[in-house]
């Protein structure tokens, strides 16, 4: 009975169960060891890694501004801001800015930004979540501290060294700056699309107003960008934005930051361009004029300039519309022919350009108004003209349209061919030569007249390329661009004076107006005298008039003169003309030189010159062209038949005799 009362032994574990349980205790034994001296190392590397960025933080004035180089702000001729180049920053802060633009970054960013301490450990892990379910990386877990930390001191690649790196060098910055401080340099280093770095520089290009004064649609628009600036800027494509910036709208109201009453006028009334964003003008012009400058003060500024110009706003959208009217009605769908326009004063001052179609406000595309060096056809012939003026030909002297063969040393018989091939008018005026573009009568006049001559005249009136040597010049087998031809045909309308195309008036330091350097029209240098060119300007108003330029013809008939070109097999069509008021250049051709199919320089660039002129007349005064018509040369009296004569000698005697019965021989 006393055993009975004993307690009751809990049977021994095994020896396999006390095995295991030994090992299982000695590993975790191991593993708390190993894990609490890892952890102490691990947070010693941090805390040494930490301090070693804490010590590379530039000055916080130095983190607002990122830039390596300076801005450039194209102003037109009115002094209204047209386009922009270079880096572009308004420096801010994030107590400065519109309360509606921090919390649309918040909501985007990171909405746990004033709470954490650089690192959103919630954050990260829902966006590992998230990218583990899609396969890929569709989620950005990185808290705008870390944000800045890669802006500040690593690249735009995703590796993992990056961002581990990311992380001692977040605490380095939230160490030392404060949570604004941070926010402000964010706002100031983010790229946001159209060359603008900042949000300050963003409202300006995109709205044209201060980060200040951008409302909560505006603001939602900016913050969209931080994602991906290309492809949701709103001068690429405003809908995409919009609907970008709705989503973030809903982000701001989900999270407070907007009553739903301000969230739904957000989403009726959603963010748009500012004119001069929408415009979408003056890209070739602004190519054009950055390249023109000095490199130090444009593409390499390292300060922020703004750059005066010649543009004109008007008259490029005349330009734009007037291409845009004749080929929607008379292009093929689809087709990617090219076609480039100039627009400038008689001084030479380029008041509109267009370097191709669909050529956008974005830098760095190719300008064929002024890199395409194109072979010019017939558009050369009126400087085979004026050399024979200037040497003292007359529009009435006359030449002769007939076949012709010319030997070529080293190349054999040359037998140009006129374009209606096989026609031939004989003898005819030099007027007749050029309005009609007849081949043979121009190549006669030019080796009439000397080639070397010829070249010359073309080289003096801004034709700078190299020229063929042989008698083919006068047909224009040599190159120029647009830009060239155009100046060169303004010499014309200026009266034989050469002119320089410039856009650059001024260049001054944005910050104070400093002028830095000034343009302006060239030094005036006279090529033919003022009879050649005005017998010049009356033979090319034929050419409109009644000559293969009559589909140039304005309206209220206003005067125009100009020249039609064709190249051989048609690879390029040309139409260059002038009122009193404008030189306009218009080139057609596609850029691997396929021919043109039914098109010549008579049809639809003298076209779009007539639908731009027309555009860019409408409203100004008729004015005269600076012609001088020439003097008619004296018709011989014609032969008078000798039985006329007879007659005509017996009334004199009868006459004769009646007199003198009348009045006797006194």
């Amino acid at each position: 009975m006393a055993q009975a009362g004993k307690r009751k032994r809990k049977p021994r574990p095994g020896l396999i169960r006390r095995t295991l349980r030994g090992f299982v205790g000695g590993a975790l034994r191991v593993i708390w060891w190993i894990g609490i001296r890892t952890a102490v190392l691990a947070a010693a590397v941090l805390a040494v890694a930490t301090a070693y960025y804490a010590s590379r933080i530039p000055d916080i004035d130095e983190l607002l501004d990122p830039r390596e180089g300076g801005s450039v702000t194209l102003l037109d001729a009115s002094g209204e801001t047209f386009a922009w180049r270079g880096q572009q920053l308004g420096i801010t802060t994030a107590e400065r800015v519109s309360p509606h633009l921090v919390n649309a970054v918040i909501a985007t960013e990171d909405r746990r930004f004033y709470w954490h301490f650089g690192i959103d450990v919630q954050g990260t892990l829902r966006a590992l979540l998230v990218n583990l379910k899609a396969g890929q990386t569709v989620q950005g877990g990185s808290s705008i501290t870390q944000q800045v930390a890669k802006l500040v001191w690593f690249d735009n690649t995703r590796t993992l060294e990056r961002k581990i790196k990311e992380v001692p060098a977040a605490l380095a910055l939230e160490w030392k700056f404060s949570k604004n401080e941070i926010l402000s340099i964010y706002l100031n280093r983010a790229y946001l699309g159209s060359g603008a770095t900042g949000f300050e520089a963003a409202a300006e290009r995109y709205f044209g107003k201060t980060a200040a004064e951008v409302n909560p649609a505006e603001a939602a628009m900016l913050a969209g960008l931080l994602r991906a600036p290309s492809r949701f800027a709103p001068t690429g494509d405003l809908a995409r934005a919009q609907s970008r910036a709705t989503t973030i709208v809903g982000l701001m109201e989900e999270q407070g930051y907007l009553t739903k009453a301000q969230a739904e006028a957000a989403r009726q009334h959603p963010a748009v361009l500012s004119a001069a964003a929408a415009a979408r003008a003056g890209g070739s012009f602004a190519d054009w004029v950055m390249s023109s400058g000095p490199e130090f003060l444009t593409r390499k500024t390292t300060e922020d300039v703004e750059v005066l110009t010649t543009f004109d706003p008007r008259i490029q959208r005349a330009a734009e519309a007037g291409m845009a009217s004749v080929f929607g009605s008379k292009l093929k769908a689809g087709s990617n022919v090219q076609a480039a326009v100039v627009v400038m004063s008689p001084d030479g001052a380029v008041r509109a350009m267009i370097g191709g179609r669909d050529f956008g406000a974005g830098e760095g595309q190719f300008n064929r108004a002024t890199q395409a060096r194109r072979q010019t056809g017939s558009l050369f012939k009126p400087f085979v003209f004026a050399a024979a003026l200037q040497a003292g030909a007359s529009p009435y002297d006359r030449v002769l349209d007939a076949p012709l063969s010319l030997y070529i040393p080293g190349s054999g018989e040359w037998t140009p061919e006129n374009y209606t091939r096989g026609q031939y008018r004989g003898e005819i005026t030099l007027t007749q030569a050029l309005a009609h573009s007849i081949n043979t009568a121009t190549v006669r006049l030019s080796e009439a007249t000397g080639r070397e001559r010829v070249r010359a005249i073309a080289q003096d009136f801004g034709l700078g390329g190299p020229m063929a040597e042989g008698p083919a010049l006068a047909l224009g087998v040599s190159e120029a661009t647009l830009l060239e031809m155009t100046g060169a045909y303004g010499g014309f309308l200026n009266q034989g004076v050469r002119v320089t195309p410039y856009g650059l008036t001024e260049l001054r330091r944005k910050s104070d107006g400093t002028p830095l350097m000034r343009g302006g029209p060239g030094q005036r240098v006279r090529v033919i005298d003022e009879r050649a060119a005005g017998e010049l300007i009356w033979m090319m108003r034929q050419v409109v008039e009644g000559g293969t330029g009559t589909r140039a013809q304005l309206p209220g008939g206003r005067p125009a003169a100009g020249k039609t070109g064709t190249t051989q097999a048609a690879r390029d069509a040309w139409f260059v003309g002038f009122t009193a008021d404008y030189v306009t250049g218009v080139w057609m051709g596609y850029d691997d030189n396929t021919p043109l199919t039914g098109t010549t320089g008579g049809g639809l660039p003298a076209e779009v010159w007539g639908e731009i002129m027309a555009r860019i007349e409408d409203g100004l005064p008729v004015s005269p062209l600076p012609e001088r018509a020439p003097v008619p040369p004296v018709a011989a009296a014609p032969a008078v038949p000798a039985q006329v004569e007879s007659v005509q000698a017996a009334v004199r005697n009868a006459v004769q005799s009646v007199i003198q019965g009348l009045f006797g021989r006194n």
